[in-house]
Order: C-alpha cells, then sequence, then structure tokens
C-alpha cells in the first residue's frame, strides 16, 4: 500500500504519517472533554477526518512541492456529515478557513471548495476507501451535538465552537509536535502547570493578612474588607453557577474574588481561574499582583496574561516565536505557545479577548475556548459590558455556566440589573440570567464605608472650565475627573499651575505609573497635589484625595469617582465629591451619554437627597431604568446579532458582535524619561521586525490611538513597525511617533489638531 503523509520532513528527516496524524487528533480532541461530556465522541470523529483530503494524490504531490491551491479538508466534513455529525464537520470545515454556516442549505453543498476557490484533492469515494485501508474505522458518534434539527441559536453555535476550539488545539499540537521532533519522533510540548487550588488559596490568604497589618485603612474600612472576605469564603462551597459579587470601591474586592475562585475550584475539582477585565491598565495591574503573590511558590507559568499588549497569542508576528537573530529566550517563547490555548492555572485577560473568541470563527481566537470547561471565570467590572450586546452575551455565558461546568462572576461596586434581563437571555433558547449573590446582604458592606459627603451640582446650572480651576486652586489637594480627553488638557491649561498634574490614556503607561508615584507620595506628605483626569482614573487605581470635583457622567462613573475620596476613610469627617456640569458638555461614544442622562433625570426627579449612590437597590434601579430607556432588551445591535444567529452565518455574528467598535493602533512614543529604552526599542523595530518580546518590552511607552483617516497628515509622523516583511500601514498594528516635541512632559503625546484620533 502507498504511503500517505500530513506533512513534510521535520529538521530531523522524518515525514509526518497521516494515519498518525490523524489518530493522534482524533485523541487528543476527545481528550479535552471528561468521560461523561456528550459531545467527546463527535470531537474524536472530527480530529479522525479534519484532513481526509490529504490522502489525495494532489495533496502528496503537494508536499513534494508539485501542486498547490487544494482544499485538503470539505471532503472530511461532508464525510462527517453523512455521519450524522453536524457540529464535526462544521469543526473540520472551519479549521483552515473559520466556520462558515450552521443551515442545511450550506452543509448540502459539502464539499464546498468554492468557498476558498481551491480544488478537491481527490473523488471522496477514493478518499474513504484509502482511510479505512490505511486503519481507520469511521462511525458515527454516540451523541452528536447539534442533532437531527440543527437549529441555530446563541448555545448550539457555542457548542460548535467547543468541538471546534478542541480540533484545533489538537491540530496545532499534533503538528507542531511533528515540526519540534527530530527522526525519532515527535516532541510535544510541555503541558503547563495544573492548578493548585487550595495551596494557592493559603498563599492568597496569607497576603491579605499581611496587608491588613500593615494597612493604614480605618476600623470600619478593615472591618468590610474582613466580612468581605469571610463572605466569599463561605459561599465558596456553593455549587457552580452565575454569581455576583458586590462590593465598594476599597474593599479588597481584587484579592477576596481570587480567594472565592481558588477555595470554590479546590471544593468542586474545577481546574482554571481566568479573572477578565475591561482595561488593560488594571488588567497588567491585576496580573503583576497575583504573580507577585503565586510565582515564588508555583513558577511563573502559573500567572498567564493574555491581552493585545502581552506580546503572546494571535499577534500577526513572527510565528517561531524568536526575534530575527534567534535571541528570544525560552520563557518568551513557552508565554506565548501556553497563551495560544490557555495551557495555565490563571489566566488574566480582557473583555475584548475572552467575550469576542465567544462568538468569533477564527481558529487562533476560539483555540482555547475548550479551556473555559470546568473554570471559574471572573468579570471584574462588570458594568462596563456594552449595553447593546448585553443580552447575547449573558445568553452566552449562561449557557457556559449551565453545560461547561464552569462558574461564572460578576463582580462590581455598581452592579448591574442583569437579571431584570432574564426573560429576554431565556428567549435566547438560554437558561437565562439569575444570578446567586455571594454577599447576602451587599448593602451592609456599603453602610459602613459611606465616606464622602457628595455636593451635586445641578445638571442644568454648568459650570465654566475658569469656575472649575479657580475651585480646583483654592483646595491644597484634589482631582477633577471629566469625560473627555480635550476637556482633561482644557482644564489642565486653564489652571495655569506648572506643577499641575494630567493623567489620561494619551499618557503612556510609564508615564502614567511616574504621575501616579508622584500623586501618592505627594498626598502622603501633605504637600500640594491638584490632578486632572480622565475616566482611566476611575476603576482599579489606588489614589485618595480628601477633595474630588467629577463631570456628570454614568451613575457608575460617579460612584467610581467617589471611591477616589477618602478611600482608605482616613480623615476626620468626611471626604468631599462636587459634581458639576461643564459647559459644552461633550461624551464618549457608545452609550455614555444616554447613561448620563438617566443619571441627570434621577437627580431631577429625586433632588440631591435621594441620590443614594452607597446604596445598591438604588443602584440597581438606575440600571434597570437604563436598559428600559436604551431598549437593551431589544437593541439595535442585539436585533442584528441574533439575525445572524438565526441564520447560523457564523463569519457574520464574529462581525457583528465586538466590544470595542474602532479599529485602534499601538504608537511607541518618545517619552524622554525613558528615552534609552524608546531609541533602542526604535532601533531593534527597523533592523528585525515586530515580535512579541519586542511588545512585551514596548508596552511601557505604547499609546492607543483610533486609526486615522487615510488622509490624516498624523501619518507622517507614524513609522509602521515591519510586520512579516509588509510595511503598508494599513496592515500594521504598531508604529513608531517619529515626532518628539508632540510627546508632552504633561499631557502626553499630542498630536496638533489631531483630536479625531484621541480615544475618549
Amino acid at each position: 500500500m502507498a504511503h500517505f503523509f500530513a506533512h513534510s520532513a521535520n529538521t530531523g528527516g522524518s515525514w509526518h504519517p497521516l494515519r498518525e496524524h490523524l489518530s493522534a487528533v482524533g485523541d487528543l480532541a476527545e481528550s479535552f472533554f471528561t468521560r461523561t461530556t456528550p459531545w467527546r465522541s463527535e470531537a474524536r470523529l472530527a480530529g479522525l477526518l479534519h484532513d481526509l483530503g490529504k490522502y489525495g494524490d494532489l495533496f502528496q504531490a503537494r508536499l513534494r512541492g508539485e501542486e498547490s491551491g487544494l482544499d485538503h479538508w470539505s471532503a472530511g466534513a461532508r464525510l462527517a456529515l453523512e455521519n450524522r455529525a453536524a457540529a464535526a464537520a462544521l469543526a473540520i470545515e472551519g479549521h483552515h478557513i473559520g466556520l462558515q454556516s450552521l443551515s442545511r442549505e450550506a452543509l448540502g453543498r459539502l464539499p464546498n471548495p468554492c468557498l476558498s476557490g481551491l480544488r478537491l484533492t481527490a473523488e471522496l469515494p477514493t478518499l474513504k476507501e484509502r482511510l479505512v485501508q490505511d486503519g481507520i474505522a469511521i462511525s458515527p458518534p454516540d451523541q452528536t451535538q447539534l442533532g437531527p434539527n440543527l437549529q441555530a441559536t446563541v448555545p448550539s453555535m457555542l457548542d460548535v465552537r467547543l468541538i471546534f476550539s478542541a480540533l484545533v488545539d489538537a491540530d496545532y499540537l499534533d503538528t507542531e509536535a511533528h515540526f519540534e521532533g527530530d527522526a525519532a519522533g515527535k516532541r510535544y510540548r510541555a503541558p503547563g502547570p495544573r492548578l493548585q487550588a487550595a495551596s494557592a488559596l493559603d498563599a492568597v490568604l496569607r497576603r491579605i493578612e499581611d496587608t491588613r497589618k500593615e494597612s493604614a485603612a480605618s476600623p470600619e474600612v478593615r472591618a468590610v474588607r474582613d466580612a468581605l472576605l469571610t463572605a466569599c469564603l463561605s459561599e465558596a462551597d456553593r455549587e457552580p453557577g452565575l454569581f455576583t459579587l458586590t462590593a465598594p470601591t476599597g474593599s479588597g474586592k481584587t484579592l477576596a474574588m481570587l480567594a472565592f475562585a481558588l477555595r470554590h475550584a479546590a471544593r468542586h475539582g474545577l481546574e482554571r481561574v481566568i479573572m477578565v477585565i475591561p482595561y488593560l491598565t488594571i488588567t497588567e495591574q491585576t496580573a503583576r499582583v497575583y504573580r507577585d503573590i503565586l510565582a515564588p511558590a508555583f513558577g511563573e507559568e502559573f500567572v498567564l496574561e493574555h491581552h493585545s499588549l502581552a506580546g503572546t497569542g494571535e499577534e500577526r508576528f513572527r510565528q517561531d516565536g524568536e526575534d530575527a537573530a534567534g535571541q528570544a529566550g525560552h520563557a518568551e517563547r513557552r508565554r506565548r505557545l501556553l497563551a495560544e490555548n490557555w495551557d495555565a492555572p490563571l489566566i488574566v485577560t480582557t473583555s475584548v479577548q475572552l467575550l469576542e473568541s465567544l462568538f468569533s470563527n477564527r481558529p487562533a481566537a476560539c483555540r482555547k475556548l475548550h479551556r473555559l470547561q470546568k473554570s471559574v471565570i471572573l468579570f471584574d467590572e462588570a458594568q462596563t459590558l456594552p449595553a447593546g450586546i448585553a443580552v447575547p452575551t449573558l445568553a452566552a455565558l449562561s449557557h457556559l455556566s449551565a453545560t461547561w461546568n464552569s462558574s461564572v462572576v460578576f463582580a462590581t461596586a455598581t452592579q448591574p440589573a442583569f437579571a431584570h434581563l432574564h426573560a429576554a437571555v431565556t428567549q435566547a433558547k438560554a437558561s437565562g440570567w439569575q444570578p446567586r449573590e455571594i454577599v447576602p446582604e451587599p448593602a451592609a458592606l456599603f453602610a459602613p464605608m459611606k465616606r464622602v459627603d457628595v455636593k451635586w451640582g445641578s445638571p442644568d446650572d454648568p459650570l465654566s472650565w475658569d469656575g472649575v480651576a479657580g475651585r480646583l486652586a483654592s483646595v491644597r489637594q484634589a482631582l477633577c475627573i471629566v469625560n473627555l480627553k480635550r476637556d482633561a488638557h482644557s482644564l489642565w491649561e486653564k489652571l495655569g499651575d506648572s506643577g499641575a498634574l494630567h493623567l489620561s490614556t494619551n499618557l503612556c503607561a510609564a508615564h502614567r505609573q511616574d504621575v501616579l508615584a508622584q500623586v501618592r507620595d505627594g498626598l502622603a506628605n501633605g504637600q500640594p497635589v491638584r490632578l486632572v483626569a480622565t475616566q482611566c482614573v476611575e476603576a482599579g487605581v489606588d489614589v485618595d484625595f480628601p477633595f474630588v470635583m467629577r463631570a456628570w457622567g454614568p451613575l457608575d462613573a460617579l460612584i467610581q469617582a467617589a471611591g477616589r475620596c477618602n478611600r482608605e476613610g482616613r480623615l476626620v469627617g468626611q471626604g468631599a465629591l462636587q459634581v458639576f456640569q461643564p459647559e459644552e458638555a461633550g461624551y464618549p461614544p457608545g452609550g455614555y451619554e444616554q447613561a448620563t442622562q438617566v443619571a441627570q433625570m434621577l437627580f431631577r426627579r429625586h433632588g440631591a437627597e435621594g441620590m443614594r449612590i452607597d446604596d445598591p437597590a438604588f443602584i440597581t434601579a438606575y440600571y434597570r431604568e437604563l436598559y428600559d430607556i436604551a431598549g437593551t432588551a431589544n437593541s439595535s445591535e442585539s436585533k442584528a446579532i441574533f439575525a445572524a444567529i438565526e441564520a447560523g452565518d457564523f463569519p457574520e455574528v464574529a462581525r457583528l458582535y465586538r466590544i470595542i467598535k474602532q479599529d485602534a493602533i499601538n504608537v511607541l512614543v518618545p517619552y524622554s524619561p525613558r528615552q534609552a529604552l524608546f531609541d533602542e526599542l526604535a532601533a531593534e523595530a527597523e533592523s528585525r521586525g515586530l515580535s512579541g518580546a519586542w511588545i512585551r518590552r514596548a508596552r511601557p511607552l505604547a499609546v492607543s490611538l483610533y486609526r486615522p483617516r487615510e488622509d490624516d497628515a498624523i501619518w507622517d509622523a507614524l513609522l509602521p513597525v515591519p510586520l512579516a516583511g509588509r510595511r503598508q500601514r494599513e496592515n500594521n498594528d504598531w508604529f513608531i511617533y517619529a515626532v518628539p516635541v508632540h510627546y508632552h512632559p504633561q499631557l502626553g503625546l499630542v498630536p496638533p489638531g489631531r483630536l479625531n484620533v484621541w480615544i475618549a
């Protein structure tokens, strides 16, 4: 019998037998599920058939360099369909071109090389005959995931992605092992560490106790932190499911929720903890805290950071994990490999990375999804979930919890009234949204944490920037938070004080850290400190001012601002928060302005006395009103997504579901205190191009901008970092800013006259 191969020779001269590859991928895909998981056998079938077309003579000629332009997957999808395994068929069809369409018409056209414009390698009967001759037996799965009706819903499409994830990861792992091997055989990567939940919990509790001993917080604040931790540890014994964690700012939520997750995982045999955070700045900060606690005992690989600035995962740089000179270290390569499929016990990632993957159709994005099984998934600052896509998101997470044996926790000081959307989530063919609260009486935590008196300026009586500047100048230590970068810029200039500080994401991370260090040092030593900031200071930033001004915004933003005032409760009496309406008020895009208007409407209705920002019931009422007014349960975004879901259109669902709507670019900026690093990175980018190691080193000097229009003059200052031999700006995500004078020592990157590229 002829020998058929899956891949050409590796560096040891060993070719990869096709029979061995198909069997190994089937075994691996099956191994990602427990023995009681209903889709286990269908995942195995997908692995056995995913490269069926490689039995064709044309493909074998391609391995010898004699052919090209071949579709080696559609035939396997057809055979899976003949074995009543539609989910496997979709996964096989999509493992190179992405998931396509869950419809009878589209599946009936398999094999379908027209999608890729390629030729089939052989007729299906020939391929089936060679598969059998090669000793691979095929039979229908014990239980198919979709069943005979092929109804497209949020849950059914998510389950297709789960099988797709298992197939893609198994295929990549076995292919990688072949090319990493030699003449003696394949060499699989070492797996990531396993979750040692009980031991990790001990380390976290020790850190909490050490922090408690060193804290200068008031007795009331410390009592609230103790009560929150006690509730988290107690409620962790409850059965896996959907949870909320409602706790005031400054109550120690970051470590308390990790303690819940580890105790919950230890109690129920869960395998992974995933922390999901909306903002990159908090993601990096949280990962650093967790790594400091756990890495000394469990190693650097225990905590994996995965986001756009981590230099790991799907970024489009060289895939060998090394720079052009081959200098990237083993640790850097391991980080990239583990991030590709989330093979780590504790993942710290962003909302964009996790949620968009749940609705994606691309192999790289979906590859990690099977790791969400038997996990504790923590969503910090849950109120930031865009209201327009709340229903499909909750439906996906509800199904994940109900069927994938995972727990989902929504944690925030301003808990959204997502339970108000239960009926809409149920209509999405999910099990609804009725989470259990971890803290038995959240209001009991908020009352002792009342550290701020709020003065509510009427939204109908605007205050000029001169007036705001005058009020700030009259106070020795003050923070003012505004809604837009242009407002922060204008107010800083109005202060006319060279010692005044500014904080926004126009500053690179290193610059922001330096500003915050200066702020904290000044506050601690009783020096004059006046800081003008955007919302980037509100979530996860530990500063403690006696006086804060906040431009009218959504209620949750106002509450976050209060959390930067008298945070530790050390003042004699209360801190002061002044809410004001700026003249010529502007707002970031999306639903920000509408949420602000709802908060203002509540003020007009209830007056200052009725604005109970420390009352969870009032916060819930605000969100219910917001969802009703915004039509969240039936938003235009949800309608479009559900129409694509009903059609079973995976590519369209992926296109429509977006956490962040506008394309952004990363810019390396010349922050003068780090000029040596900037020069080094710029030279390396020119000589070697983009790599994971370069991205990780560039993070402190990165600023994000909306991708400018094609005719925008700012392109003259942007030098694209070479990417796989390409320099076209439309294909690049990383640029170097070439005009140093545009990086202001206080305001950060200020391209002259180009406010349209600022991310608000």
